[in-house]
């Protein structure tokens, strides 16, 4: 599909690229076919494609593997798809927002962990970096494409501006890896910046942080959410401060407790969330939990 291909496809059905919407849509065979490629799909693989548009990556998807799931939050696109079959017999098509999708369901119908590939709006990027680690538990592996910047945070390293919760939380439960850049000349219409897509592999973050997938990440997502509450600040005052602690005043750990707990944890209470590994976040919610 070339860029003149999908302006004339969009002007035939009366659809334009929606705003609301962040639709930027992939122009170009060739980058969907290398997109795919770096996905390491399987003939019997069950795919499940957020953000369909007009099928550019659905078509390819769908000559690799069994069945495509694709959701699409757009009614016209959804419509156009069904009055006009433009989509393989093994595409199954759902109208619904990928944030409010119920991932367990989607589990029940694609038969095993989620394979997830998703041409993201960026105005949803963070929220569906979330809706995954939220989900970890029924994810294999996910293929995205997102804004520059924000691909750039999830693989951060501490003490950079870019490192942050996405970044600690996501590296908790997966590894992340950079497949592609793509220059907005890619898409129709062109965004202003490029895009990166990166693979997501939660299969992978279960391997090598097995210790970190238990129990103590609901802990681990309050820690680091707290821990960045206010970046100049301190852990002790981030922490002491912090709206984490449950029940009644009384009940809230004082400023010793909450620095023995940082003590305990092999760290000081002057350090700062932006220069702590994962691994230290992981200890302090540890011994924060056990208090």
């Amino acid at each position: 599909m070339s860029k003149n291909a999908t302006k004339k496809i969009l002007l035939d059905h009366r659809l334009a690229p929606k705003k609301r919407f962040g639709q930027n849509f992939l122009v170009h065979r060739r980058t969907a076919e290398a997109i795919v490629a770096c996905a390491e799909l399987n003939s019997g693989d069950t795919v499940i494609e957020v953000g369909v548009g007009l099928g550019a990556l659905t078509t390819v998807l769908a000559e690799k593997v069994k069945n495509v799931i694709g959701i699409e939050i757009d009614s016209g696109i959804v419509r156009m798809h069904q009055e006009e079959k433009l989509l393989s017999d093994n595409v199954s098509l759902i109208h619904d927002d990928i944030l409010a999708t119920d991932f367990e369901e989607l589990v029940q119908r694609s038969g095993g962990p989620l394979k997830i590939m998703a041409n993201l709006p960026y105005s949803i990027s963070n929220p569906f970096i979330f809706k995954l680690v939220e989900n970890r538990q029924y994810l294999d592996w996910a293929v995205v494409m997102l804004q520059k910047e924000v691909a750039q945070r999830l693989m951060a390293k501490p003490a950079t501006k870019e490192y942050g919760i996405p970044t600690v939380l996501l590296g908790a439960c997966a590894r992340i890896q950079k497949i592609k850049t793509l220059k907005p000349h890619e898409f129709h219409p062109q965004p202003k910046v490029d895009s990166v897509v990166v693979r997501i592999d939660f299969s992978a973050g279960r391997h090598i942080h097995g210790r970190l997938s238990t129990p103590n990440f609901n802990m681990l997502q309050k820690v680091v959410r707290a821990c960045f509450s206010k970046r100049r600040k301190t852990l002790l005052n981030n922490l002491a401060s912090a709206s984490m602690w449950s029940g009644s005043a009384e009940e809230k750990p004082s400023r010793e407790d909450i620095t023995a707990a940082i003590h305990d944890a092999g760290l000081s209470a002057e350090i700062r969330a932006e220069t702590m590994t994962l691994q230290q976040f992981a200890a302090l919610a540890d011994t924060i939990n056990k208090m």
